[in-house]
C-alpha cells in the first residue's frame, strides 16, 4: 500500500525511531490506517522486509554520499542553485523508492476490503482535522501566516541551533514573503484522497491497477487546481531563495552545527548500510 513506499523514504528523521525497527513501525502505521487482518500483516512484513533490505543496502550508501555533498555545499555557503539541487535530489530518490515498491504496494492493496477502506477514511478524517488545526485554516489569513512563519523558524532552529532575536526577526520577515498555501495544500490533500478511493474501485485487473497506482504515486501534480499548480511550480524557486537568504544570516558556528548534523546522519547511513559479516565456524 502507499504507506509501504512512503514510510521507507526515511531520510534523517527515521533514525530517531531506529532504522532497524522500521519494519515494526511501518506495520504499525499500515495497521493504524487499514486495520489489517493477520494474513495481511504477515504479507506486509514479507514484502516490506524485501523493500527494507534493498533500501538499506543499496539506497543508504547513496543517501550518505548525498548528505556528504550537501555538507560540503553548506560549509561553502548555500546558493539558490544548491537548494534547487537538494530539492531535485530528494525527488529523484523518492522516485527510485516508488518505482521499487509500487508493485508490492499494489499487491497488498488488492486485498483491502470495503471495511478497511472505511477505516482508512476515518484515519484520514483525523489527519485532516489535525492539518486544519496546525495550519489554523479555521482562522484568518494573518493567523495562517503566523503559523507558517513559526513552522519555518522551528525548522531553522532544528538544524542551526539557537537563533538570536535579530536572526529570528529577519527570518520571520523573509518567511512572510513566501506565499501562504496551506488552504490550497489542504484542498489538494482531499483531492488526492478522493483519487485514491477512485483508484481502489479499479482493481479488477492487476497489471493495469499496478500501472495506475505507480502513476498516482509519482505524479502528484496531475489533476491539481490551476491556482495551486501555478503556485507549486513557483515554490521550489521561492523556497530556494528563502533558504539561501537564511544561510547568509547564519554565523560560522551555526553553519558548522548544520554541517555536523549532516555528517552525523551520513555516518549513520554508512554504518547502517554495512552488511553483517559472514559468520565463521571455529575449527
Amino acid at each position: 500500500m502507499p504507506i509501504l513506499c512512503a514510510v521507507a523514504l526515511g531520510g534523517c528523521s527515521l533514525l530517531s525511531i531506529g532504522y532497524g525497527q522500521l519494519d515494526t513501525y511501518a506495520a504499525w502505521v499500515a495497521d493504524d490506517y487499514f486495520d489489517l487482518d493477520p494474513q495481511q500483516r504477515q504479507e506486509f512484513h514479507a514484502r516490506f522486509d524485501r523493500l527494507h533490505d534493498w533500501h538499506r543496502y543499496e539506497q543508504l550508501p547513496d543517501y550518505a554520499a548525498f548528505l556528504t555533498e550537501t555538507r560540503a555545499r553548506v560549509l561553502k555557503g548555500l546558493s539558490r542553485e544548491d537548494m534547487l539541487w537538494i530539492t531535485d535530489s530528494v525527488r529523484t530518490r523518492y522516485r527510485a523508492l516508488i518505482e521499487r515498491g509500487a508493485n508490492d504496494a499494489a499487491a497488498l492493496l488488492l486485498t483491502v476490503t470495503p471495511a478497511q477502506l472505511e477505516s482508512l477514511q476515518r484515519r484520514w478524517e483525523k489527519d485532516n482535522r489535525r492539518f486544519v488545526r496546525e495550519h489554523r485554516l479555521d482562522q484568518d489569513a494573518d493567523a495562517q501566516r503566523n503559523a507558517a512563519t513559526l513552522r519555518l523558524l522551528g525548522r531553522v532552529r532544528e538544524w542551526a541551533g539557537n537563533l538570536t532575536v535579530e536572526q529570528e526577526e529577519r527570518i520571520a520577515l523573509l518567511a512572510r514573503e513566501l506565499p501562504v498555501n496551506a488552504q490550497l495544500r489542504h484542498e489538494d490533500r482531499l483531492r488526492r484522497q478522493r483519487e485514491f478511493l477512485q483508484l481502489m474501485t479499479q482493481r479488477a485487473d492487476r497489471a493495469p491497477f499496478q500501472a495506475r497506482l505507480s502513476r498516482w504515486l509519482l505524479h502528484w501534480e496531475a489533476g491539481r487546481d490551476p491556482e495551486y499548480a501555478r503556485l507549486w511550480a513557483e515554490w521550489p524557486r521561492k523556497q530556494a531563495d528563502f533558504y539561501a537568504a537564511v544561510d547568509k544570516l547564519l554565523t560560522r558556528e551555526q553553519r558548522a552545527h548544520v554541517a555536523r548534523r549532516l555528517q552525523n546522519y551520513a555516518d549513520d547511513f554508512t554504518r547502517l548500510a554495512q552488511r553483517p559479516a559472514a559468520s565463521t565456524v571455529s575449527r
